[in-house]
């Protein structure tokens, strides 16, 4: 069974997480990608090593399903090959800071006239304008993108979440842009250029934040547990802000993670109130309806962990979930990495390296039930030369002597 991207060639000049993590879904749904890296290779394969002289897991775990070459951009020679590579390629993707491709002679014009067919993609910290040359990273995208000044508690500093909204959230926005340009292309024959700047899409996962910031002109918030509004989004810890208030409440035994994350939906509080021994609240007009138990939503969850406390945050679960309760235990790295249904279902799988034997990894995200996924391990450096320069006419003999001069 064939895959959907099959026949797609990627050209992958991405480094670091955001531009990897974008083309690794590419390669999962079956593109041809080829990373493209200077003989020194990605910064990536060297960070946060834990065994001596072996590509990294920062690497392995953002580049499984691709094929590797190696190549001087700052040579003549390199920018001649570069040129048949862009010839024979679908998409291009770069992550670079702003103008590097630019200046090293491949401006979109020039690619386009290069290939006209071609998808020329960039990943950049920041859209024209005022920020268009600062750098980006991905706590950086997070303080510009609204993540940072909405998270935390009241009386805490702003806080990045652990979740990599900047690069990674940046990677799958990304994939969604190419997508839709390679789909455009079937009607168009033309190439185009897509950009996605991470400040816009972090703003984008952000946008409910948005949202209640205009809702500020009209009163305060009272989905959110604060007791003061200004004229901006407060910070309110582990309150949803949506229309259905929610809170993280304690388990037992009472470790750093023995919390669950419970949602009371107005259907949901006489079954709440029956789990946790006090019936006689989903009667009681001081909490019964969703608008007496607004101005007390600390006390609600106070009541509702009282219960919990004494239970493990699985038992929590299935005595809610058993009568429809929507929550969630927190799970830490450790319980995730080991989870049997996780590893059933493909979302983190076992992949085996030829140097560091079996590492895990998560699974492609996207399933297609005529597109099968499997996850293959990352690349080492320089690992298709011959292959891919051998289909540019380049004899092993030239490769050699193009390796000597410093070319790849």
């Amino acid at each position: 069974m064939g895959q959907a991207l099959e026949g797609v060639r990627v050209l992958d000049m991405t480094h670091v997480q955001s531009g990897p993590s974008s083309t690794q879904i590419l390669a999962w749904l079956g593109a041809d990608v080829v990373k493209l890296e200077a003989p020194s290779g990605d910064i990536t394969r060297q960070q946060l090593r834990d065994i001596p002289d072996v590509d990294s897991l920062y690497f392995t775990m953002l580049n499984c399903n691709k094929r590797s070459i190696t190549l001087n951009m700052k040579s003549d020679r390199g920018k001649e090959m570069f040129t048949e590579l862009v010839r024979g390629a679908d998409i291009l993707v770069e992550n670079f800071s702003p103008g590097a491709v630019d200046r090293m002679g491949f401006t979109w014009e020039r690619l386009y006239e290069i290939n006209p067919r071609l998808i020329f993609a960039s990943i950049k910290g920041f859209g024209p304008g005022r920020y268009a040359d600062c750098k980006a990273y991905e706590v950086v995208a997070q303080a510009m993108g609204a993540a940072m000044s909405t998270t935390g508690f009241e009386d805490g500093p702003p806080t990045a979440t652990g979740a990599q909204i900047g690069d990674s959230g940046t990677g799958i926005h990304l994939v969604a842009a190419i997508l839709a340009a390679l789909y455009q292309r079937e009607h168009t024959g033309r190439g185009q250029r897509v950009t996605v700047a991470m400040q816009e899409a972090v703003l984008n996962l952000t946008r409910v934040k948005l949202r209640d910031q205009q809702r500020l002109a009209h009163g305060p918030l009272e989905e959110y547990p604060n007791a003061d509004f200004g004229d901006e989004v407060p910070r309110s810890g582990n309150a949803s802000g949506g229309g259905q208030p929610g809170w993280a409440v304690k388990c037992a035994p009472g470790g750093p993670n023995d919390y669950i994350y419970v949602i009371v939906q107005p259907p949901g509080w006489a079954k709440i109130a029956a789990l946790i021994g006090r019936p006689e609240l989903a009667d009681d007009p001081n909490w019964s309806t969703p608008e007496a138990r607004l101005p007390k939503l600390d006390k609600m969850f106070a009541l509702i962990e009282e219960w919990t406390e004494n239970h493990t945050k699985w038992e929590v679960m299935d005595q809610f979930n058993a009568v429809n309760v929507p929550c969630g235990p927190i799970l830490s790295t450790k319980e995730l990495i080991e989870d049997e249904t996780l590893a059933q279902l493909g979302a983190v799988v076992d992949v085996e390296h030829p140097q560091r034997g079996t590492f895990k990894t998560v699974g492609c995200p996207l399933k297609l039930s005529d597109s099968p996924v499997d996850v293959r391990t990352s690349p080492a450096l320089g690992e298709h030369n011959a292959t891919i320069y051998g289909e540019l006419g380049i004899s092993a003999d030239e490769l050699d002597d193009l390796k000597s001069a410093g070319v790849v």
